[in-house]
C-alpha cells in the first residue's frame, strides 16, 4: 500500500525539532509498520496537520488561538521544506467519534483533495487513545515520539513538554522546539503569555473563574439586565475610550454602542471567562453592535494592566468587584484593581461601578427569621453536592424551603468562600408557625439573603461574598487610590429585591426586643473621577 498523505493530528501549540525530522524521514521512506515493514509513501505525499481545539484559546490547556497555531505550522513547514496543508478543527468535548469528526472536517476543508481514507492516508500519532480511535476506523497508524526505541528517559520531548518547560522557566524548551517555533514564539510574545497563564492562581486550566458556574443562565441574566443597567450607568459615562471590565457577553456595550453619544467612541470589553467572550465575539461577527469600533480582550485584570496609562475616558464595572473580592485576596485585590483603573484613566476621566454592597454595620447582631413551609427543610445539610452534576444540585437546592437553604448555606458558604460565617447549622428557635430563627451578624444575614435564590449556580455563588465591602470601605478605597467622588456616588437599596425576595420569606429582628429592623442598603453606585495631578 502506498500512502499519498500523512494525517498528523494535534493541538500543535509547539512544533518540535524531532517532529520535523521524523516527518522528513517518513516522507523519504524511513517509516516502519509495527511489524517492521517499511511504510511506502508516494513521492508527492503531503502532511495534513489537523489543528484540534482551534476554537479554544488563552487557557493553560490551549494557550494559543487556532489562527496563531495554523500560522506556526505553516511557518515551520515552509522553513523545513515540508509539503503541508493545515486544517483547523473546532474544540469539542471528549467523544468516542472524535477521529471521525477530524476526518470529516479535513474532507470538508479540503474539497479539492480526496477525503482522508484508510486506502491512501497514513495517520501519525503518539497518543495511544487517539491512535486507537483512528485504527478503529481502519487507518494505519505509526507512532511519532513513541516510535523511537530508546529508554523512557531518552525519549524525545513532546510539544506539551515545550509549553510546560517554558511555563516553569526551564530554558531547555528552546532545545526541544524547532528553531522556527522559538523565533515564532518570540515574535508574538508567546513566552510571556504562557508564563502568565500558568502562574495565574485564580483562573482554571479552561480559562474560567470557576468550574461550577452555568454560563448559560449567567450570560442570560446579564443580557436581560443590560438595558436596566445602562439606564443607571450610561448617563455617567464620558465618550472617548470606554472600557467595560467584566463585560460578560457584551450586553452593556451593546447599549453603549447604540447611544448616539458614543458613535465616535472606541469601545473595549474585557473579561476573563472564555465562554462569555466567545459569545461576545459571535455577536460582533453577526453585526449586533451599532458602533463597529469595538474590541474584546481576554485578560485577568488582577495579573497586570489591560490598558495603557492615562488612555481611558470611562471605565465601567457592573457586578464585578465582589468577584474580585471573592476569587482573589479580598479587599487587597479590590484595592489593587482600583489603583490599576486610576492608572489607566485620563485626568478628568471617570470610573463608574455598580455592585452589591455590605451593610453599614456588618457586625451588628440580629435575628433572622425564615419561612420553612415553602419547601423541604432537612435537619442537616447535604455534604455531597460537589460530587453531583450541576442539574442535580440545582434541583435539590430549588426544592428547599428558605430555612432549608440556610441549613445548606451554613455548610457550603464558609467552606467555599473562606468567610468566617457565624450562623450555626441549626436554627436558634423553631416557632409554632413553622418559621425558624437564627442569631447572627447582619453581614452574614445579608450574605445569605443575597445568595439564596441562585439555585442554578449554587456552588459558584456560595464561593462569592456579596457583602465584603461597606459604603465606608468604598469611600476609603477609592480616595486612597487617588480618585475624587462625584455627588452621584452612594449607597442605595434595591426595593424590588426587598419586596420580591426578602420580605416574603424573611424578617430581620432586633435581638433584645424582637422588633422588626429596616432592610439595609444592598448596592453601591460609585462615580469616581481622576483629578489633575
Amino acid at each position: 500500500m502506498t500512502f499519498t498523505e500523512v494525517l498528523f493530528p494535534g493541538r500543535h501549540h509547539a512544533v518540535t525539532a524531532f517532529q520535523i525530522d521524523y516527518l522528513r524521514r517518513l516522507l523519504a521512506g524511513g517509516g516502519r509498520h509495527a511489524d517492521g515493514r517499511p511504510v511506502e509513501l508516494a513521492p508527492d505525499a503531503v502532511v495534513v496537520w489537523p489543528v484540534t481545539s482551534a476554537t479554544h484559546a488563552w487557557t493553560r490547556r490551549n494557550p494559543l488561538p487556532g489562527h496563531r497555531r495554523e500560522a506556526l505550522v505553516e511557518r515551520v513547514s515552509a522553513a523545513a521544506g515540508l509539503p503541508s496543508l493545515v486544517v483547523p478543527v473546532p474544540d469539542v468535548p471528549q467523544h468516542p467519534r472524535f477521529a471521525a469528526l477530524v476526518v470529516t472536517t479535513v474532507a470538508t476543508a479540503l474539497p479539492h483533495r480526496p477525503a482522508p481514507a484508510p486506502g491512501h492516508t497514513l495517520v501519525a500519532c503518539s497518543t495511544p487513545a487517539v491512535a486507537d480511535s483512528y485504527r478503529q476506523l481502519g487507518f494505519t497508524v505509526v507512532g511519532v515520539e513513541d516510535a523511537v526505541e530508546e529508554a523512557p528517559e531518552d525519549q524525545p520531548g513532546r510539544p506539551w513538554e515545550v509549553v510546560q518547560r517554558l511555563a516553569h522557566g526551564d530554558e531547555s524548551w528552546r532545545l526541544l522546539a524547532h528553531p522556527e517555533t522559538v523565533a515564532f514564539y518570540e515574535r508574538y510574545g508567546v513566552p510571556d503569555l504562557v508564563v502568565d497563564l500558568f502562574s495565574d492562581p485564580v483562573v482554571s486550566s479552561e480559562g474560567d473563574l470557576t468550574t461550577t458556574r452555568d454560563y448559560r443562565t449567567y450570560a442570560a441574566s446579564f443580557e436581560t439586565a443590560s438595558a436596566r443597567k445602562f439606564e443607571q450607568v450610561g448617563p455617567l459615562l464620558q465618550p472617548g475610550r470606554v472600557v467595560d471590565v467584566g463585560c460578560a457577553t457584551g450586553g452593556l456595550l451593546e447599549q453603549v454602542a447604540a447611544d448616539p453619544r458614543f458613535e465616535e467612541s472606541d469601545l473595549f470589553g474585557v473579561d476573563v471567562a472564555r465562554p462569555l467572550l466567545e459569545e461576545a465575539e459571535h455577536k460582533k461577527a453577526t453585526g449586533v453592535f451599532a458602533n463597529p469600533n469595538i474590541w474584546f480582550v481576554r485578560a485577568n485584570i488582577l495579573s497586570g494592566p489591560v490598558m495603557p496609562a492615562r488612555s481611558v475616558d470611562s471605565t465601567v464595572t457592573v457586578a464585578l468587584t465582589h468577584e474580585l473580592f471573592s476569587y482573589g485576596a479580598g479587599r487587597a485585590d479590590v484595592e489593587a484593581f482600583a489603583r490599576r483603573v486610576h492608572e489607566h484613566t485620563r485626568v478628568g476621566g471617570v470610573w463608574v461601578n455598580s455592585d452589591v454592597l455590605g451593610p453599614a454595620e456588618p457586625d451588628r447582631e440580629v435575628l433572622l427569621r425564615l419561612r420553612s413551609d415553602d419547601g423541604a427543610t432537612p435537619e442537616q445539610a447535604r455534604t455531597d453536592l460537589d460530587d453531583l452534576p450541576a442539574e442535580e444540585v440545582a434541583t435539590y437546592v430549588g426544592s428547599l424551603s428558605t430555612a432549608g437553604r440556610m441549613v445548606q448555606f451554613a455548610h457550603d458558604f464558609p467552606r467555599l468562600s473562606g468567610s468566617g460565617f457565624t450562623a450555626g447549622r441549626e436554627p436558634l428557635d423553631v416557632e409554632p408557625d413553622g418559621t425558624a430563627t437564627w442569631r447572627l451578624r447582619l453581614g452574614d444575614a445579608m450574605e445569605f439573603l443575597t445568595t439564596k435564590d441562585y439555585a442554578d449556580n449554587w456552588l459558584s455563588e456560595c464561593h462569592e461574598q456579596f457583602c465584603g465591602l461597606s459604603m465606608a470601605d468604598w469611600r476609603d478605597l477609592l480616595t486612597d487610590a487617588g480618585f475624587e467622588l462625584d455627588p452621584g456616588h452612594g449607597a442605595w437599596r434595591n426595593d424590588w429585591i426587598v419586596e420580591h425576595r426578602f420580605a416574603p420569606v424573611a424578617e430581620l429582628l432586633e435581638p433584645a426586643t424582637g422588633e422588626a429592623l429596616p432592610w439595609p442598603d444592598t448596592h453601591v453606585l460609585s462615580v469616581a473621577r481622576r483629578p489633575p495631578g
